[in-house]
């Protein structure tokens, strides 16, 4: 838990369908005493957004008006709910954010990376988080163990869900500073344990 007068630590977790992304990210809020959120549809807002961009009517959604509509979402979100938490001194914990904009609209459904990076620095004036743990996991694995796609994108082509992760890497690759990859392909526990260690190395968080 931050402190007063000190703003919030800030992390988010990534990665494609069905990797656990929720599970930790609650589990980490919950250990850290941190609010914990999520995107698409963290806001009231969001949750209208999030019904356009994940049910079956969202197939009709231009590939750019997508990028769009999910930046919008980030930017009533980061108004709404994170600034507002870091600047109080809160910690928050986010399961996805601006990666997930450039993984799946940029590599995975081949938007402009620099351009969909652009909206959503746009959308968020700038606020990255402090530390992106990639959970990651080889699509046909996490599908195997996953739901068998409840929304669009879990339902989308495996080429689709693989490009997505190639992206993700490739991020990670290019910022280490603030990104760090987890294999997902283990127990909850075993993940868990490295995500313990990780922000204790890289946040202090004991």
């Amino acid at each position: 838990m931050g402190t007063a007068g000190e703003r919030g630590r800030f992390v988010v977790f990534e990665g494609g369908e069905s990797v656990g992304k929720s599970t930790q990210a609650a589990w980490l809020a919950t250990r850290q005493g941190a609010e914990l959120t999520f995107e698409p549809g963290g806001t009231r807002l969001g949750q209208e957004l999030r019904r356009l961009l994940l049910d079956g009517a969202g197939a009709r959604l231009d590939i750019l008006s997508e990028a769009l509509l999910m930046a919008a979402d980030r930017a009533q979100h980061v108004a709404e709910t994170i600034r507002p938490a870091l600047e109080a001194g809160r910690d928050l914990v986010c399961d996805r954010y601006i990666g997930s904009s450039l993984a799946y609209q940029g590599y995975g459904r081949g938007l402009d990376v620099p351009t969909v990076r652009l909206l959503s620095e746009v959308a968020t004036g700038g606020l990255w988080p402090d530390l992106i743990v990639l959970l990651d996991m080889d699509p046909q694995r996490a599908r195997v163990r996953g739901t068998g796609g409840s929304d669009r994108f879990e339902a989308m082509g495996m080429d689709f869900h693989r490009r997505v992760r190639a992206g993700y890497l490739e991020l990670a690759s290019a910022d280490p500073a603030r990104w760090t990859v987890v294999d997902a392909d283990r127990s909850a526990a075993e993940v868990r344990d490295d995500i313990a260690a990780l922000v204790a190395e890289r946040l202090g968080w004991a």
